[in-house]
């Protein structure tokens, strides 16, 4: 079977007019929130830079539009992230004392200062998961937290960014 010329053009057309369609009807890709004016060039504060959250959310405000600024000085807001922390608990252990499930809880409070006021009140987002442990698979258990801890920390940045979207 051969492709006809028509057949060709409309292959090649065809997600044009999808991306057209979608673009009129205001639809946008997952993470390409566009933050509003005054977050166009924040200035982001962290507590720690290189945790799961940090990485993330730096990565999501580039995305979204945020031109990060690396002093205050020249900045439209301060994001301030004051806590960053992932707690893990024991919720259950077997008769010989050793933990058989655990519970991750990641927690992060953030806030928005303009240069002469509170833009956004500090905000905590809390994530929790819990997950088995079993002693003959250690490594394999150490991989799920840590599979867990970085989505819980995606879930935490989407939410971020849609209360930034509210900033005013």
């Amino acid at each position: 079977m051969s492709s006809t010329p028509l057949r060709i053009a409309l292959r090649c057309l065809a997600p044009t007019v999808l991306g057209c369609c979608l673009g009129a009807c205001g639809f946008r890709l997952a993470g390409s929130t566009a933050l509003p004016a005054v977050l166009a060039k924040p200035y982001l504060q962290l507590k720690d830079p290189y945790t799961d959250f940090s990485r993330d959310f730096e990565r999501q405000l580039q995305a979204s539009g945020a031109q990060l600024q690396p002093v205050p000085a020249g900045a439209t807001a301060t994001i301030e992230v004051t806590r960053d922390t992932v707690e893990q608990r024991t919720l259950s252990v077997s008769a010989s004392n050793i933990p058989t499930e655990y519970l991750l809880i990641y927690t992060v409070t953030f806030e928005v200062r303009g240069p002469d006021k509170l833009l956004l009140a500090p905000q905590t987002l809390t994530q929790q998961q819990d997950y088995s442990f079993a002693e003959n698979a250690v490594l394999a258990k150490e991989h799920e937290a840590d599979v867990l801890r970085e989505q819980m920390a995606r879930n935490l940045v989407a939410i971020a960014i849609r209360r930034l979207d509210r900033v005013k």
